[in-house]
């Protein structure tokens, strides 16, 4: 196993382990069952094409369009205030979401929409993987091996999360634990654009 292969592991986990939309998204998703090995596989392949863009020498993105930077932060600033209000507003309502177990209301079309935009619109997952994982890679001569260590770890990753989900859903069964989870959801969903407005 080519030696690049477990510093990209390693470097892609630790990056993507923190809380965030996209993983409060799948976290949801996988608690209800809902297109789970839809909305992991797109997560993942999604950061594999990051990643990949990021080794190829796609990081200098930012440097050459600077207005680049800017209208992905405060449009997916925009995108996180309106996905945050809607959980925020499951949570006061209730009903719904209380379910758990079998397909929601939403389609499959509906539900990859927004696990894309909550994806690409979030530039947080191009300074990590697109701007720091392609600058990591340039230590090392196996670029190719940090490149799939790295994919690995979102695979692993999105896998564990959306599937392991149904861990704790006898939890979820109870009244009220959706409403809990929903406010928590959509106030992780609103601090994450107050740091890409604020930062």
């Amino acid at each position: 196993m080519p030696s690049a292969i477990l510093p990209g592991f390693a470097l892609g986990l630790s990056l993507i382990v923190a809380i965030g939309a996209q993983n409060a998204f799948v976290l949801r998703q996988g608690l209800r069952r809902d297109h789970v090995l839809a909305v992991v596989l797109t997560c993942a392949l999604s950061d594999a094409v990051l990643i990949a863009a990021g080794v190829s020498g796609m990081g200098r993105l930012a440097t050459l369009a600077p207005w680049f930077e800017p209208a992905m932060r405060y449009g997916g600033a925009a995108f996180l205030i309106a996905y945050g209000g809607r959980n925020l507003l499951a949570a006061v309502r209730g009903g719904v979401a209380m379910q758990v177990a079998g397909q929601g209301a939403r389609g499959r079309g509906s539900v990859l929409l927004t696990c894309l935009a909550l994806t690409w619109l979030n530039p947080h997952v191009y300074l990590d993987t697109v701007v720091l994982i392609g600058s990591v890679s340039a230590q090392y001569d196996d670029r190719l091996g940090f490149a799939l260590g790295a994919a690995a770890a979102s695979f692993a990753f999105f896998f564990s999360l959306g599937f392991g989900a149904r861990l704790i859903a006898p939890w979820l069964a109870r009244p009220g634990a959706w409403r809990v989870l929903d406010a928590g959801l959509g106030l992780v969903m609103w601090g994450v654009a107050l740091r890409l407005i604020v930062m």
